[in-house]
């Protein structure tokens, strides 16, 4: 089986991935921001819990994150008008902002890792990701 070098290669693929975002991103965004920032500009108004299946994480930490992000001024959390007790999470003008550049920086740096190998080969690598993820 090819189980152990491929979990080493992915591992490197993903390290190398996070290192580079995280440093390119700072200091106003971290990847788990862009992707709810990117959340928030795909499906609109979410409430806190509704973001959890899109992160895969805790409801505490969703909520450290949120605090982080309305300080950043990349996130607004408002009051339902009819039902107090429900919190409505929406990305502000600066979180727009942020996510067009975290977008960027994703799709640069991506571009330069897959131009290491040719289109068809890129074409085939995405099938065969979506193959491995389940989504194709």
């Amino acid at each position: 089986m090819h189980t152990t070098e491929f979990a080493r290669l992915l591992g490197i693929i993903v390290k190398d991935y996070q290192t580079h975002m995280e440093e390119e991103l700072a200091p106003a965004l971290t990847t788990s921001q862009l992707a709810v920032l990117e959340v928030l500009e795909r499906e609109g108004n979410l409430k806190p819990s509704e973001l959890i299946p899109f992160l895969s994480t805790t409801p505490a930490a969703v909520t450290m994150l949120l605090d982080r992000m309305e300080r950043g001024e990349l996130i607004r959390r408002d009051r339902d008008e009819g039902d107090r007790r429900i919190v409505w999470v929406s990305i502000t003008d600066k979180g727009k902002r942020e996510a067009e550049r975290g977008v960027q920086v994703r799709n640069k740096y991506l571009s330069q890792v897959l131009d290491r190998i040719s289109t068809h080969n890129q074409q085939l690598l995405v099938y065969l990701m979506g193959k491995i993820s389940g989504t194709k």
